[in-house]
């Protein structure tokens, strides 16, 4: 038979503990391991290392969720995967509670995995984000009659042959109001007429863009407009990832770019508000090449997503409201004839144009962005149609510079290459066509 034990836990709360095959013949046994299990799990949680905060969060019961983690006190150990379910059980031999296979949720899609071990590699951040798909079957749950509360489990390795240790956070299933973590859960920019790509002429306007953002939580949404000119390097996938998202040592080093306007709006615990992107005006179009509008959301005060390192040993309160475990996504708009934009939704390759002759300096090719995919594979090829560099690139990105060495290699040449579509298995779902370029 199953027993339900339950002992407090480090977050003043409850963790469900599922002990299985305890006969009445061997009730002794029985008593012995349950004596155990209430006194914490006996030299297992002694031995336990790795601290975390929070330990508890509030997240949303009907919609996708993303925190801020600290893990603090890792030795000679590395995160591996994460995992969400609705009972723990012990670990052993290894440290800690794991998740009761019985009752597994979902794991943290890579996609989302936006985690950072530090360069002494002692402390760990993580962006816990949570997928619809695991809130659901959490409150699908919950209504059956389970207890409304679910938990989040980090499995670390030791790189020295030790044990594995488990840490898990528990979550508790609310709204999306005024008691969640401040998190962005979806964002998308766009022009006026809902594309993302515009062609322009030098020195005339740039039509009017805007900002959708579903969020939990309520606070200050903070940040800024930027523009990134023809002939800057791109931005990488974590400069586009929120500050919040990024641990403190990491956050002064994201690239910045030209400012086009400042914004910082209170959010009320709706779940949804629109930004409206700057002055047209004020948008550069008098250098033929292509621009890439950015938003960039700063790290905000809010209480509900502070990570307290002092909780697990360490100094000082991490501000990680507006967290989002995804990159923003990037406007692109073309000045002048130098790339060859066809005017329609959907995947295109925006530059460098078919048949162009390469410049001297840094390769950047472009491409547009296309609903539902998870990942982009740019595909160079040589001219006898050998495989010179593939690349993999996150849903929001849309650009990548080339390694020089393929410059070198293709000197006197020419390349072609296109872009292919992957979905959330992996599977191809579409491609561009193949462009040719010339390499002087």
């Amino acid at each position: 038979m199953n027993q339900t034990h339950h002992h407090p836990s480090g977050s003043g709360g409850s963790t469900r503990l599922a002990v299985r095959g305890l006969l009445p013949s061997h009730s002794l046994l029985s008593l012995l391991i349950g004596c155990c299990l209430l006194l914490g799990l006996g030299s297992d949680a002694a031995t336990a290392a790795i601290g975390r905060d929070p330990n508890g969060v509030n997240v949303n019961s009907q919609g996708a969720t993303s925190v801020f983690i600290s893990f603090f006190g890792l030795q000679n150990q590395v995160p591996v995967e994460a995992t969400w379910c609705g009972e723990l059980i012990p670990a052993a031999p290894d440290i800690g509670m794991r998740c009761d296979p019985g009752t597994i949720f979902g794991r943290l899609p890579i996609r989302f995995d936006q985690s950072t071990l530090n360069d002494q590699a002692t402390v760990f951040t993580d962006i816990m984000s949570i997928p619809p798909s695991v809130a659901r079957r959490a409150y699908q749950a919950a209504v059956r009659g389970e207890t409304s509360s679910f938990f989040y489990v980090r499995r670390f390795v030791s790189t020295t042959g030790g044990p594995d240790e488990y840490v898990f956070v528990t979550c508790r299933m609310a709204g999306g109001g005024a008691r969640v973590p401040l998190a962005l859960t979806d964002v998308e920019v766009r022009f006026d007429d809902d594309s993302t790509v515009k062609r322009v002429d030098r020195d005339s306007r740039v039509p009017p863009f805007e900002a959708e953002i579903v969020y939990n939580g309520t606070g200050r949404l903070r940040g800024r407009w930027e523009v990134v000119l023809p002939g800057e390097e791109p931005p990488s996938t974590r400069d586009l990832l929120t500050e919040a998202s990024l641990p403190p040592e990491e956050r002064p080093t994201q690239r910045r770019y030209s400012v086009l306007r400042r914004f910082d709006v209170f959010l009320p615990p709706t779940g949804r508000t629109v930004l409206p992107g700057p002055d047209p005006d004020s948008v550069p179009t008098t250098v033929d090449g292509l621009y890439r509008i950015l938003l960039r959301i700063e790290a905000s005060d809010d209480k509900e997503g502070d990570s307290n390192l002092g909780n697990i040993g360490g100094n000082g309160v991490i501000h990680s409201g507006a967290v989002a475990g995804f990159p923003m996504p990037v406007l692109r708009y073309a000045v002048g004839a130098t790339t060859d934009l066809p005017m329609q939704e959907g995947l295109f390759l925006v530059s460098p144009p078919h048949g162009a002759t390469l410049r001297p300096g840094p390769i950047d090719f472009a491409w547009s962005q296309a609903p539902g995919i998870t990942l982009y594979r740019l595909e160079i090829r040589s001219e006898s149609g050998a495989d010179l560099h593939q690349a993999l690139l996150q849903q929001g990105i849309g650009t990548y510079r080339a390694p020089s060495w393929i410059r070198e290699r293709a000197s006197g040449t020419a390349i072609t290459w296109r872009v292919v579509t992957l979905g959330g298995d992996g599977e191809e779902v579409g491609a561009t066509e193949w462009r040719d370029l010339e390499v002087p």
